[in-house]
C-alpha cells in the first residue's frame, strides 16, 4: 500500500468507523468489546485489499456480516452480561424513556441467537431487502422471512414491555395488508 492509499484508508476509518461500530455492536448482541473486535478484524481484511476496493463501506459491511455468520456457525458458548443490580425503572417524564427502551431492546437482542439477531439487524437496522439479506447470509429468501418471523416473535416474548411500540389497534391491524417492510417506531 503506497502513501496515498494509506491516507485514503486512514480517512475512511476516521470518517466511517463510528457508524460501522454501531452495526458491529448490534451484530454482536450489544457487546461493545465483541463489536470492536468484529470491526477491527473487518478493517484489517479491508486494508489488505484496499487498492482493489471500489466501494469501501459496502465491502467492510459485507465482511462484518460474513464474520458474524462465521461466528455463530462455530457455536461458541454464549457469554452472559453480569451486573450487580438490575437497572431501576425510570420515572416517566424525566427523559430516560429512550435510554430504558434501548436497554430493554439490547437485553432482548442479546438473548436471541446470533443468526436471529443478524437477520433482524440486516433487515431493520441496515434496512436491507430480504433478497440482499439472503445473498449476504448465503440462504434463501424464504429462510430470511421465516427467521425474521420467528425472531420477532421471540423478541416479543422476551421483552413484552416493547408491545406498546405497536401503536395500531386490533381493528387496524386486521384491516392492513401483509406488509413485510420494516415499520417506523418512535420512542
Amino acid at each position: 500500500m503506497d502513501a496515498h492509499e494509506q491516507d485514503s484508508f486512514r480517512e475512511f476509518v476516521a470518517t466511517r468507523s463510528s457508524a460501522l461500530l454501531k452495526t458491529a455492536v448490534l451484530l454482536s448482541g450489544g457487546d461493545r468489546h465483541a463489536g470492536e473486535d468484529l470491526l477491527q478484524n473487518a478493517l484489517v481484511k479491508a486494508a489488505g485489499r484496499w487498492q482493489r476496493i471500489d466501494e469501501p463501506e459496502a465491502y467492510v459491511r459485507r465482511i462484518l456480516y460474513r464474520q458474524q455468520v462465521s461466528r455463530w456457525r462455530l457455536k461458541w458458548p454464549r457469554r452472559e452480561l453480569a451486573v450487580a443490580e438490575p437497572p431501576e425503572r425510570a420515572a416517566s417524564g424525566d427523559g430516560t424513556a429512550a435510554v430504558e427502551l434501548r436497554l430493554v431492546m439490547r437485553g432482548a437482542l442479546a438473548k436471541l441467537t446470533a443468526r436471529q439477531r443478524t437477520v433482524l439487524v440486516l433487515r431493520y437496522y441496515e434496512d436491507l431487502p430480504e433478497a440482499e439479506v439472503a445473498a449476504v447470509l448465503g440462504c434463501s429468501v424464504g429462510t430470511v422471512r421465516s427467521t425474521t418471523h420467528r425472531s420477532l416473535a421471540r423478541l416479543r416474548g422476551l421483552a413484552p414491555e416493547l408491545a406498546h411500540l405497536d401503536r395500531s389497534g386490533p381493528a387496524e391491524a386486521s384491516s392492513r395488508s401483509r406488509d413485510f417492510s420494516p415499520m417506523e417506531v418512535s420512542p
